[in-house]
């Protein structure tokens, strides 16, 4: 069992529905060697015992813990999870059920998250054993520690993402203790995010600055530790912990003034194939060069791109393109038309010009009247330097980059106030709005901030994690968010979005039912748009009611948000403490009883 190709030493990560089958399987084909995700490996037979010969082999040793392990998060379940959910955009026929939060233990992208999330967790800890078993004398004891701290740094971040989505979890360091003992209670969130904090200030100890290239350096473990700390401040409390904040507040600093990013100047340039591993990245999931195929790479390919680009954009086989922007997206792009370098590099609206994507045929002019993804979607072969296959996107998965790091330092300056006009707050919020090209602020609240990082990072699968996150510590005030000011109760369909001269967007209001929407119209037959417009459906003219247009150059108001609620045939999207964390995989629940029972504490031992 021990000997095994070290071009196919990992377990291709299929879709296990159970935690513990993912555990087993993956300990049974995991040697502590991999073929890299950047260049092809070299062939040959090798143990755990005789691969660990060198620095390279070492570092090539860790390699798989940004891609094969979280293959099957990133392929679709990410998406609804970070972005579904936080209400940046939806897909009325992939993945719905996160965006309506009818989520069940059945639903099998959510069973597919779980198990990635632990084949992280498992593929951390057998390489971190095999280190600490097998490096020869050959191996730099810099090298070594480098390694064992980025085992740490993504152990960590995949129970973060577990808590974040489900709760309570099940933490374990021993994989030979869970296949002898498969059967472990949860342990509770503050447990696990003490877990958490303990292997990223391990990363932090044990890191390089300067590793070398495609792996991360020391600063990405303390912009982790400081998101991470960020959390545990409020983590169920009132009021967070004032000494925490300093602690992250300092991390911060560290990362912006002594590591090794800097913002890029163009928003859109975060999201070229050509600049993977740029500046601003601190850490990410790093895929497989599409020209490997599907079959050869499949498993460390990024896999998103049919879901997320449409055959006008591209010339590989794609079947995206009903992924789109959420009124509630729309509304806060309302209040700050000025901020279109975001805008363009989120959503295609009508009319934008993208002179990267059909680069041979002089540029891309998007003529459409809705909002579908942009972020993501690179254009052709050719457009990405033909790095780019059905399936197989070149494009990193962000985990954080530095944009983000400025933004926790503002959360953390701002603490427990209810606003923050501080120099140094105001000096790294203002950082990412002006790169963004738009007004400075001379003051700041929570909502900014919250406001700030669903436009700032709209459809990178983080924003719900966030919420999450700001729940905990603010539950009625996030609920309210939730349940009053984000607009889950209504949509719009293609040819009902419309770019106004002041930079504003329309869009014309449907109803949700729970499974479908049609167009909200009062008695009268008219429809409404959110710009107090409404048409009359059979002629398509402005509305005249008792002589007075029904447009705000006549004066006429209303508030399509109050409207819409008030329908009696309106199925609302209600969040409650009961649907906020995804429930746990059926499979799971069946073979482990701890499951359906409350969470236990953790047994640091010593190691606290």
């Amino acid at each position: 069992m021990e000997k095994i190709n070290i071009h196919n030493n990992m377990v291709n990560l299929k879709a296990f529905t159970s935690c513990i089958l993912s555990v087993l399987l993956i300990l049974l084909a995991l040697s502590s060697c991999s073929d890299s995700f950047l260049d092809k490996s070299p062939q040959g037979n090798y143990t755990s015992k005789t691969f660990y010969s060198s620095d390279d082999a070492v570092m090539k040793g860790v390699e798989p813990l940004y891609n094969r392990a979280w293959f099957d998060f990133n392929r679709r379940a990410i998406v609804g999870m970070g972005s579904y959910r936080a209400n940046d955009a939806w897909n009325p026929y992939v993945s719905a059920e996160f965006a309506r939060f009818q989520i069940t233990s059945l639903t099998e992208d959510m069973s597919l998250a779980w198990s990635s999330l632990y084949n992280v967790v498992t593929m951390a800890n057998a390489t971190i054993d095999n280190i600490n078993k097998y490096c020869s004398d050959a191996v730099s004891e810099s090298v070594k520690n480098q390694a064992l701290g980025e085992c740490y740094l993504m152990r960590a971040t995949a129970y973060f993402y577990l808590l974040r989505g489900w709760g309570a979890n099940i933490l374990y360091e021993d994989n030979q203790d869970m296949i002898n003992n498969p059967v472990k209670p949860l342990n509770t969130e503050d447990d696990v995010l003490k877990f958490i904090i303990r292997d990223y200030r391990r990363s932090v100890s044990l890191m390089s600055d300067n590793p070398g290239k495609g792996h991360p350096s020391s600063y990405a473990a303390k912009a982790l530790l400081a998101k991470a700390l960020l959390a545990q401040s409020g983590w169920n409390k009132a009021t967070r912990d004032e000494a925490t904040l300093k602690e992250v507040i300092s991390l911060c600093d560290d990362v912006i003034n002594k590591g090794p990013y800097s913002l890029m100047s163009n928003y859109e340039d975060l999201f070229k194939a050509q600049n993977n591993d740029n500046s601003e990245t601190v850490l990410a999931m790093r895929w497989a060069d599409a020209n490997l195929g599907t079959s050869s790479g499949w498993g460390a390919i990024n896999a998103l791109y049919s879901d997320l680009a449409f055959p006008e954009v591209t010339d590989v086989n794609v079947w995206g393109g009903s992924l789109i922007a959420s009124v509630d997206m729309i509304d806060l792009y309302n209040q700050e038309p000025a901020d279109t370098f975001r805008i363009r590099g989120t959503f295609f609206t009508p009319q934008r010009y993208y002179k990267y994507i059909l680069q041979a045929d002089g540029g891309y002019t998007y003529k459409h009247k809705w909002m579908q993804c942009k972020k993501g979607v690179l254009g052709t072969k050719a457009d990405a330097g033909g790095h780019l296959a059905q399936m197989a996107s070149p494009l990193n998965t962000y985990i954080i980059r530095l944009a983000e790091v400025y933004l926790i330092k503002a959360e953390a300056i701002l603490g427990n106030n209810t606003n923050s006009t501080d120099a140094e707050g105001l000096s790294a919020i203002n950082a990412v709005r002006a790169r963004a090209h738009v007004s400075l602020l001379n003051t700041y609240d929570l909502a900014t901030l919250i406001r700030e990082h669903r436009i700032e990072f709209c459809m990178e699968y983080k924003n719900w994690f966030d919420m999450v996150t700001w729940y905990r510590w603010k539950p009625q005030y996030m609920l309210d968010i939730f349940n009053n000011k984000q607009h889950r109760a209504f949509e719009y369909r293609e040819g009902d979005v419309l770019m106004n001269n002041d930079g504003t967007i329309s869009y014309r209001a449907f109803l949700n039912n729970g499974t479908n929407c049609w167009y909200f119209k009062d008695a009268a037959n008219h429809v409404y748009w959110n710009d107090h417009l409404a048409v009359s459906e059979t002629d398509n003219s402005t509305a005249v009611v008792n002589g007075i247009k029904m447009d705000k150059a006549h004066g006429y108001v209303y508030n399509v948000d109050s409207l819409v609620r008030a329908q009696s045939n309106l199925l609302p999207i209600k969040l409650t403490e009961t649907n906020i964390f995804m429930p746990y995989p059926e499979a799971d629940v069946l073979q482990n009883h701890y499951l359906k029972e409350s969470p236990q504490a953790y047994n640091f031992g010593n190691d606290k």
